[in-house]
C-alpha cells in the first residue's frame, strides 16, 4: 500500500469510527481549557476531569486564581501529579494573562507558548480546540501510532508533527488529532496491542 493510499484509508476509517470529536477535557471557556491541558501533562484526562471541578469551584478565571496561594492550588491539583510545578505555572500564567492580555487567553501561538508551563503541545491544543486555528498537536501517543503506521520515521514528536501536517489536509488537523487519540485508546494501545483487533494496523501490515 502506497503512503497516499495509507493516508486515505486512515482518514476514512477514523471519520467512520469517530464522526464526532468532543474535547476529552471538561471546560467552559479558553481559560479552563488551558488549565485542563496543562494539568493533563503525564496525567490521564479522566483524572484531570475529576480534579478540575474542585479547582474551578474556587477559581475559574485568572483574577480569581491569583487570589489563591500557590500552596492552595497545589493541594487541590495534587492528584494530577507534578503538582508543585503545575501550581506555580497556573499561578504565574494567570498573573501574566491579567498583566499582559487583559485577563484573556491569547490566540497567538507564540504568546501561548511563552506562558509558564505551556509547551508546544499545550499551545497547539489550545490553539486548535479553543480557537479553531489549524494545528496538529502531537503527543507521545500520536507519535507512537504514526510510527506504528509508518507515516513517519521521525525520532521525536517534532518531526512526527511535521510529517503528519504534510500528509493530511490542513482543514482536518484539529479533528484528526482527537480521532487518532480516540482510536489509540480503543484499538491500538501501547500495551496488549492485538493486531487482529486493530483495523488500521491490520490494513497497514503493522506489527504489534
Amino acid at each position: 500500500m502506497k503512503k497516499a493510499e495509507k493516508v486515505a484509508y486512515i482518514q476514512n476509517k477514523l471519520e467512520e469510527l469517530y464522526p464526532e470529536t468532543p474535547i476529552p477535557l471538561n471546560h467552559t471557556d479558553e481559560y479552563t481549557l488551558l488549565i485542563g491541558v496543562l494539568l493533563s501533562a503525564q496525567c490521564t484526562d479522566e483524572r484531570v476531569n475529576k480534579t478540575t471541578p474542585y479547582l474551578f469551584d474556587k477559581a475559574k478565571t485568572p483574577h480569581a486564581m491569583v487570589k489563591l496561594s500557590v500552596e492552595e492550588i497545589e493541594d487541590i491539583i495534587r492528584p494530577c501529579g507534578l503538582s508543585k510545578a503545575k501550581s506555580n505555572a497556573i499561578y504565574n500564567l494567570s498573573h501574566i494573562l491579567i498583566d499582559q492580555h487583559q485577563g484573556k487567553v491569547p490566540q497567538s501561538f507564540e504568546a501561548l507558548e511563552a506562558l509558564p508551563g505551556v509547551g508546544h503541545k499545550t499551545a497547539s491544543v489550545v490553539t486548535s480546540q479553543a480557537f479553531g486555528i489549524p494545528a496538529f498537536p502531537v503527543d507521545t501517543h500520536i507519535h507512537r501510532l504514526a510510527t506504528r503506521w509508518k507515516l513517519t520515521n521521525g525520532k521525536n514528536v517534532e518531526q512526527t508533527e511535521k510529517d503528519l501536517k504534510r500528509l493530511f489536509p490542513e482543514n482536518l488537523w484539529n479533528k484528526l488529532h482527537l480521532q487518532i487519540i480516540f482510536y489509540g485508546r480503543e484499538y491500538c494501545p501501547a500495551r496488549g496491542h492485538k493486531v487482529e483487533h486493530c483495523m488500521i494496523c491490520s490494513e497497514m501490515g503493522a506489527k504489534g
